[in-house]
């Protein structure tokens, strides 16, 4: 692997990670309010579509970065059907 390799490798997990903090903090608090719904729909599907471009050149960090978005945003998906009506002053 060359250096530009390690770097493909260190940003994907980067832009992976990015979500953490959001997908944390929204199951923390249960506050979806904030979330938009649209944007993150968006990401997911654009995801999807960088993991069929990724695994179809064999593209690992391609493959890395969109499989943790995948997956985060999905999270984040989920917690804005599931929290919809959840209010922290009950």
């Amino acid at each position: 692997m060359n250096w530009s390799e390690y770097f493909g490798h260190i940003a994907s997990i980067l832009s992976g990670i990015a979500f953490v903090p959001q997908v944390y903090y929204t199951w923390k608090t249960k506050s979806v309010k904030d979330l938009n719904l649209s944007m993150i729909f968006i990401v997911f599907i654009s995801t999807i579509v960088w993991l069929v471009y990724g695994i179809s050149n064999v593209l690992l960090p391609v493959i890395i970065c969109n499989a943790i978005i995948f997956a985060l945003s999905f999270t984040l998906i989920v917690f804005k059907i599931k929290y919809k009506n959840y209010r922290s002053d009950k």
